[in-house]
């Protein structure tokens, strides 16, 4: 007869030991002396826990829970509730998984219990060692306290343990061995019509309309026609996903004539589909490589006929965050390349993100601060002074008059 997969866990006698044992997501739990009442008490307890949390110990013994343990529970957690309204995983869901594993490495056989401030400053150093900046290293620890505070919360540790972390305070600014990174800058326009030549069609419209704009970088990779209300003389465009959403926040981009013509090409039947693709990128580059064939049709291998039938790895229809910054790094590389083979300065790298700081200051120096909040899409002015470079080109002007 065929195990049944949804049976409870049996009361058992060790017999070694003589007590009463329980096995709950593979591991055992002893329960005191075998068939007493308070053993009996202690199996119901435990398993009516088990049951209700579907199947899942998330409340075990503080005493004898490991940090990896620990970790375990609060993944299983964070696997439920860290998502995208697709059901994908969030950024803060991966930011996780990653600390995770850094702290599971250095701490996962100590006791959750035990797991005191020495103790996390000493995971803050290895976090510095590894060359993280101050306002990395102090975000990652918050998200320790984080799932220490969740823990408390589900009775995995004391409430002491919580309140002893938070007794470690943030690494100060020029009070710590971590390094300190500059504030973001816009890209001088230079720099960006210089790689332009060097990316896929795809890519060259991503940027151009990041410039016009000042949409984040996700939000011009995850673009579709079924987002754009092109009903009026100014397009919005209204992402499925952006960052300030868990927040409640509404968000809309502003699509003017430049920013009509940029997206209009790539406007498909498919209102689903996504407007830059990178397999459409992909086949593109494939014809510019035969079309700089120089050995003949008629020798050497055929269009198509040396592809790898089953790739390791496939180009997908949309863009992520990752894929349009590598894009970028790299068409960055190939004109650093021609440069040097003209005798010519290179370009310093930049990324994506610094085309909002672009628009920002645009936005502002042209309309104000509060038409460039609007644009942005903050919820405060004083987020957008971050992007919004104040412009100093005026003040310049002003004290050369005035000596």
């Amino acid at each position: 007869m065929p195990k049944l997969a949804n049976r409870t866990p049996k009361y058992r006698r060790h017999k070694v030991t003589g007590r009463a044992v329980v096995t709950l997501d593979g591991r055992d739990y002893y329960l005191g002396k075998w068939n007493t009442a308070a053993s009996r008490r202690a199996y119901d307890r435990l398993t009516s826990q088990w049951l209700s949390a579907g199947r899942v110990l998330v409340s075990m013994p503080s005493d004898i829970l490991t940090v990896t343990e620990m970790l375990a529970a609060f993944w299983r957690h964070a696997k439920t509730y860290y998502v995208d309204p697709d059901g994908g995983a969030s950024q803060e869901r991966i930011n996780f998984g990653t600390l995770i594993k850094r702290l599971r490495r250095a701490y996962g056989e100590t006791l959750a219990k035990e797991f005191g401030p020495l103790k996390l400053k000493a995971f803050r150093q290895t976090l510095i060692d590894k060359g993280l900046a101050r306002s990395n290293v102090n975000r990652q620890i918050t998200r320790v306290r984080h799932i220490f505070k969740w823990a408390a919360g589900n009775e995995l540790v004391p409430v002491e343990v919580v309140e002893a972390l938070r007794c470690v305070a943030g690494l100060r600014y020029g009070k710590s061995q971590a390094k300190e990174t500059e504030p973001i800058q816009p890209v001088p326009d230079a720099f960006v019509d210089a790689v332009l030549p060097f990316v896929a069609p795809q890519v060259a419209a991503m940027i151009e309309l990041q410039r016009v704009t000042g949409m984040r970088s996700g939000e011009v990779c995850q673009l579709r026609a079924c987002d754009i209300n092109t009903s009026g003389s100014v397009w919005i465009y209204k992402p499925a996903r952006h960052k300030g959403q868990f927040r409640g926040h509404a968000r809309a981009v502003y699509f003017g004539p430049r920013a009509q013509a940029i997206v209009r090409p790539w406007l498909k039947r498919n209102l689903q589909a996504y407007l830059f693709s990178p397999a459409e990128a992909d086949q593109w580059r494939r014809e510019q490589r035969h079309k700089a064939r120089k050995t003949p049709v008629n020798y050497g291998n055929r269009p198509g006929t040396n592809r790898v039938r089953q790739p390791a790895r496939k180009a997908g229809e949309c863009y992520t965050t990752s894929s349009y910054l590598r894009a970028v790094m790299y068409a960055i590389e190939r004109c650093n390349a021609a440069q040097r083979e003209r005798n010519e300065t290179e370009i310093p790298h930049w990324h994506p993100h610094q085309l909002r700081h672009n628009a920002g200051t645009h936005f502002r120096r042209e309309f104000g601060l509060e038409v460039a909040r609007v644009l942005l899409g903050h919820k405060h002015a004083a987020v957008t002074e971050i992007y919004a470079e104040a412009d100093q080109k005026r003040a310049i002007e002003v004290m050369a008059a005035i000596g």
